[in-house]
């Protein structure tokens, strides 16, 4: 039997108005999805542990059936993992995102934030922009480290778990209030606006109608993690496919191949099929019995606010990566399950995450079950079936309960 997880990242969401009380996962067309509600286990779960942050970082390793309670020690040293930084016990991991801060004439304290992602900045760029921080502020003590798009990273040596809010909890609100107390990050914050505003990059950004990437912003504090490993806690040999540095951090943790699949780039518009064909490969042609695919694109949207672009992510997912993976799977003749969920909803109302619990499906190409007639937030809670514990959802996968 092989395994799949399909994990459509912050794909969850509420009733909006303007879909007529719908979520975009019942208004978006998902034929493959639908048809499989038909045959397969639906429900809910409940990923974020009572009194934990809805996080992707907890949600998703929750997911992978790691208990955050006992697992999770901060996003960012999640994503040290993948980035290849090597950490000590005494340093701290920040998450260090380049964002766009409003260009005006106030005080670094009354600027907004505009866009937690600087329009979905490239990596190429980013990595220019960071440099250019890195010469101003980078010491001993503070050591910056290039990731993918705007997401990077700050190593603390022997710093503190200091309490920072992420920048997607406050897109659109005055960011005074939500600045560091720790001086020091404060202090580069407030530096790095000067630094990168008025870069040359930015002045070319701006002239495209691009948002500026003119501020860093620190947040997701967190110490060493230590993982067990996947195969050794659920015997099966695993792969993990992702565009962003937490998912393939988690890997790295955990010892599982991570498959970089070309032009997956976190984006609405990344490379979906590469993705699913991947996944097949893996579990059919090289032996694996586990594979986990990432697709970062209906967070991002809602992240965005932007409802047209997330129900099209949620399309994209169900036509371009679980029809494929069916397809093939099914040419293959391998016996497999396959869930399909998102880690936690990102809704379009508040544009970040909320602790709600999702809704999950599990096929089984070996044999029928029947709890509902759709894959969404509605049927899955008609369905009555509950995981309050989410991180056992991956021994439910798995057959080991």
């Amino acid at each position: 039997m092989k395994y799949i997880v399909v994990l459509g990242d912050g794909m969850a969401d509420e009733p909006i108005e303007e879909l007529g009380g719908k979520t975009p996962l019942e208004v978006a067309k998902t034929p493959v999805m639908d048809d499989l509600a038909q045959v397969s286990e639906i429900g809910l779960a409940h990923t974020i542990p009572e009194g934990m942050k809805p996080g992707s970082d907890t949600a998703n390793l929750a997911v992978m059936g790691y208990n955050p309670k006992k697992y999770y020690t901060g996003r960012s040293p999640l994503e040290a993992l993948s980035i290849g930084v090597p950490m000590l016990d005494t340093d701290i991991a920040i998450r260090c995102n380049i964002v766009t801060v409003s260009d005006d004439n106030l005080p670094y304290e009354e600027k907004t934030m505009i866009d937690h992602s600087s329009s979905e900045i490239s990596t190429e760029d980013a990595a220019v922009l960071l440099d250019a921080v890195r010469k101003e502020l980078e010491s001993d003590i503070y050591k910056y480290y290039c990731g993918t798009s705007y997401r990077h990273l700050l190593i603390w040596d022997k710093g503190s778990v200091v309490e920072l809010t992420p920048p997607h909890d406050i897109l659109t609100r005055v960011i005074g209030e939500y600045l560091p107390e720790d001086k020091m990050l404060r202090d580069m914050m407030k530096k790095s606006y000067d630094i990168l505003n008025n870069h040359p990059l930015n002045v070319e950004r701006a002239a495209k109608g691009l948002n500026k990437a003119n501020s860093v912003w620190f947040w997701g504090a967190g110490t060493k993690p230590i993982l067990t490993s996947f195969e050794e806690k659920t015997g099966k040999k695993g792969a993990m496919i992702s565009a962003v540095d937490l998912l393939k951090g988690i890997a790295v943790g955990a010892s599982m191949k991570n498959i970089i699949v070309p032009g997956a780039d976190g984006t609405l518009h990344t490379n979906y099929e590469g993705k699913a064909k991947a996944a097949v490969k893996t579990l059919v042609e090289d032996g694996d019995d586990f594979v986990y695919i990432h697709v970062e694109a209906p967070d991002e949207m809602g992240h965005q606010g932007s409802v047209k672009n997330k129900i099209a992510a949620i399309e994209y997912l169900d036509e371009k990566v679980i029809k494929i993976v069916k397809e093939e799977m099914d040419k293959s003749g391998e016996a497999y399950r396959m869930l399909i969920m998102p880690d936690h909803p990102t809704p379009i109302r508040c544009r970040t995450h909320t602790s709600n619990p999702v809704p999950f499906m599990i096929y089984d190409s070996t044999k029928t079950v029947k709890t509902a007639d759709f894959y969404n937030e509605k049927e899955a809670e008609k369905a009555g079936v509950y995981l309050a514990d989410g991180y056992k959802i991956m021994d439910r996968l798995l057959e080991n309960e």
